[in-house]
């Protein structure tokens, strides 16, 4: 009885969705998940892809420019993953065709007061911290557009995946501001101080190629395959063990902000709590007998 009134919980949150696409040219089961914004939506990958979590940008009318529903819909996605302990990787993604996110919603920006503005880039910057503060890898598929706010979403993510067709840049000094949802400190930490002032003192737009160059993106595809490269690497990271791969993010980000030794601390603390989990075990078993291993953790 206890079992079927959780198969009605379940059934009331989620929908199964079938559906042919060109990942891998094979069906991907994905369960739809209740979101508090028509501009958010969440899909949870199942059978061999359970574990991916995919959370998709669905504003078309504003070429997904970030508004207060929008906003709101990613901070209820973000603490919703968090409480999931069975996801393992989080895709970012639109399905605005040519645009990734506009940035912020302008439009009703104009209408907001000097305080109303305050109130909104702290919420958008702490919504972009809490992303990238997830314990789990997060990777950014952009094709099209990825500008001002939406260009820092991107930043806040572990991996961004972009298509030849991408424009990325952060035009906020144009408009008399300057990027105030961490893009400041988060573009100088992947490109380099002078050239991450150069882009925020010009808020010169670059390619999708260029950004590759450049160290912005980790891949740079033709236009139309990056979520499927995205979901390639998500897969792969989905493979290996789920508690390694949470401490291997908490040991780069924590030990990349402070001194070699206290790094190493850091480090040498992440490698102890994997010392005694079953993981570690049917990883060698596995390794010994020539077979995949089924992780738990």
């Amino acid at each position: 009885m206890a079992a079927l009134c959780a198969a009605q919980r379940i059934s009331q949150n989620f929908r199964i969705r079938s559906s042919s696409n060109l990942l891998g040219r094979q069906t991907i089961r994905t369960l739809l998940l209740q979101s508090s914004s028509e501009s958010v939506k969440m899909r949870s990958f199942t059978d061999s892809d359970t574990g991916i979590v995919e959370v998709s940008l669905e504003r078309s009318g504003a070429k997904n420019a970030i508004g207060k529903d929008m906003l709101m819909g990613l901070q209820h996605a973000f603490e919703t993953i968090k409480k999931d302990r069975m996801a393992r990787v989080l895709l970012i993604s639109s399905s605005v065709p040519n645009v990734f996110c506009a940035g912020a919603d302008l439009k009703e920006r104009r209408t907001m007061t000097a305080s109303e503005v305050h109130d909104y880039v702290k919420s958008l910057r702490s919504t972009f911290s809490y992303l990238e503060a997830l314990y789990i890898p997060t990777i950014a598929v952009i094709e099209g557009a990825a500008l001002g706010g939406g260009f820092e979403l991107a930043l806040s993510c572990d991996l961004r995946i972009c298509g030849q067709n991408a424009v990325l840049g952060l035009p906020e000094t144009g408009l008399a501001i300057i990027p105030g949802a961490g893009g400041t400190l988060r573009l100088p930490r992947l490109v380099g101080k002078s050239v991450a002032k150069e882009l925020i003192f010009t808020g010169r737009k670059v390619s999708g190629l260029d950004a590759f160059s450049m160290g912005l993106v980790n891949h740079c595809v033709p236009a139309g395959e990056a979520r499927t490269k995205a979901f390639e690497i998500a897969r792969n990271i989905n493979q290996k063990g789920p508690l390694a791969i949470r401490m291997a993010k908490q040991a780069i980000d924590e030990g990349y902000e402070v001194d070699m030794a206290s790094g190493l601390a850091v480090e040498e603390n992440c490698y102890a709590q994997l010392l005694h989990t079953r993981d570690r075990l049917e990883g060698l078993a596995a390794f010994a007998e020539k077979r995949m291993p089924n992780y738990t953790e």
